[in-house]
């Protein structure tokens, strides 16, 4: 627009050149700057990397992958990770008198013992002017046991602190779950020794400080309480130093989902008089409880439930099958955690006596229909050995409800797929058996088939697996064919929501650079 203008009014404009010197020293026409000499010359001339550290011994520690921040500080990198080549900057002395610009790593043979980083640098020569130059640091690495490992290979018993998990409920699906948090967030890396025993699991450490961290994070994701204990292991008099062993006892709340629980009537009364017939629908930081009946909600955080302390009225171990014959048009509909319910209305009979039929209420209208089946609470026929359950069947009118279901069942599909293996896979946690307790050891069988309960409960509900990582099965292989035989089959874990478990083998590892040598 401005030449346009320029052209109308018939103004003459001077073209814009940039000139170009001679350097001094080689003579080649270059942009002029303060020293009148070419980038080529300026480097033969000036060497702004002179006095800078080019070689580094570094420790590492190879039984927890930890290198050595002086003085006493351990810390954990993957090898040429974002954290590996912050800590090697940050070794480096004198990096101050230079503007760094650059840095990456150059490849190396990981059992060189060699890390070699490629630093970009500027800093001002002569008369102001302005150089850039790279230069490769490398540093050495020597093997040497942090203070944890070191004592762990003089005694492994020789432990600090020790966690102590427990649940005392009759399965370990809690667990499981558990276990997929911890693995999902690395939150036991820092442990010397896991140890699975009956009714929980027992992690030791090398440092308190470790301990607590672990129980912090114990206490953002399930509802517990603890003690911490602690035990006189030496005193040396003259200096006044006391070495403890530190125990911390964890206890998580034994109310599980998918539980039957009967509120007591202060507790009811502080949640809006909710239920008291209710079915813990989830278990995190709070409880989440639903009025099968009524669709209505409450949530109960950890220091709310050992207030009270109630326990469940009936368990999954006590889930009775059911036919679904009728269901009736949903009359309401509500929406807990991301999670959708229907209230409707269903005719279904037990498995074992069809002939008795039941007319009860129901929160699953939405995936319920005719001729499906469903686990659900024998309220009808059940020994319950419960003082609140007693109270309000003394209370109520109308009685309490012939049977509570909780969720639909797909045994059928999944009898068509048995001995297939799963498209998704977990990472479990290095732990070892615990059979010196007088043979109360954990049943493998037992341990085994509800592992296969919780894998089913990670395929039936999205919002368990939405905070653990799930893998692909190499030895799965999708069939063409299943979706044309199996009709509407059992829930899956969809493709998109597994990782790839990315193992590369050494002589992939040096192909893939080669690859990457000659594209450059």
């Amino acid at each position: 627009m401005s030449s346009a203008m320029e052209q109308d009014t018939g103004m003459f404009k001077v073209q814009q050149t940039i000139g170009s010197v001679l350097c001094c020293k080689c003579g080649v026409p270059m942009p002029p700057n303060a020293a009148n000499m070419c980038v080529n010359c300026l480097r033969s001339e000036v060497d702004i990397t002179e006095g800078l550290q080019k070689s580094i011994q570094i420790f590492y520690c190879p039984e927890c992958g930890c290198y050595l921040q002086p003085p006493k500080t351990w810390i954990k990198c993957q090898w040429e990770s974002k954290e590996l080549l912050t800590f090697c900057i940050k070794r480096l002395k004198n990096l101050n008198k230079v503007k760094l610009k650059n840095a990456e790593f150059v490849w190396t043979e990981p059992h060189s013992k060699r890390i070699k980083v490629k630093l970009t640098v500027q800093a001002e020569v002569l008369n102001g002017a302005v150089l850039e130059q790279s230069y490769p640091v490398e540093y050495t690495v020597r093997d040497n046991l942090c203070e944890s490992c070191s004592r762990f290979q003089a005694n492994p018993d020789q432990w600090v602190a020790s966690v102590q998990l427990r649940q005392h409920v009759s399965h370990r699906r809690t667990f499981f779950y558990l276990e997929q948090l911890i693995l999902r967030h690395d939150a036991a890396s820092r442990a010397i020794r896991i140890q699975q025993v009956d009714q929980g699991i027992d992690f030791f450490f090398g440092n308190k400080s470790h301990a607590n961290g672990f129980v912090e994070f114990l206490r953002k994701v399930v509802p517990i309480e603890y003690r911490q204990d602690q035990q006189l292991v030496s005193h040396d008099v003259k200096s006044s130093l006391y070495n403890y062993k530190y125990t911390y006892s964890v206890k998580i709340c034994p109310v599980c989902r998918e539980d039957l629980i009967c509120l007591p009537s202060k507790v009811a009364s502080g949640l809006g008089n909710l239920g008291p017939l209710v079915v813990c629908t989830k278990v995190s930081d709070n409880i989440t409880l639903l009025d099968p009946r009524t669709l209505r909600c409450a949530f109960l955080d950890a220091r709310q439930y050992w207030r009270s302390g109630f326990r469940s009225a009936l368990t999954s171990r006590q889930l009775v099958k059911y036919f679904v014959f009728e269901v009736e048009a949903p009359v309401g509909e509500a929406t807990v955690g991301g999670q959708k319910y229907a209230l409707s209305y269903v005719q279904i009979a037990r498995e074992s006596d069809i002939g008795k039929m039941f007319y009860v209420q129901t929160h699953l209208g939405h995936i319920l229909k005719a001729g499906d089946q469903a686990l659900g609470y024998d309220i009808y026929g059940a020994n319950v050995n419960d003082d609140e359950m007693e109270k309000y069947r003394l209370r109520v009118k109308n009685g309490l409800p012939e049977a509570i279901l909780i969720k639909k069942c797909y045994d059928e599909q999944r009898e068509r797929k048995k001995g297939k293996p799963r498209a998704f896979t977990t990472k479990k946690l290095p732990m070892e058996m615990d059979e010196s307790r007088g043979g109360r050891g954990v049943d493998p069988e037992k341990m085994e088939n509800e592992y296969e309960e919780f894998l089913r409960d990670l395929e039936e509900n999205p919002e368990l697996r939405f905070n653990i990582s799930l893998y692909k099965n190499k030895d799965y292989q999708e069939s063409e064919t299943a979706s044309m035989t199996d009709g509407e089959g059992a829930p899956t874990v969809p493709i998109e929501e597994l990782l790839a478990d990315l193992e590369l083998s050494e002589e992939e590892e040096e192909e893939g650079d080669d690859e990457d040598e000659m594209d450059e």
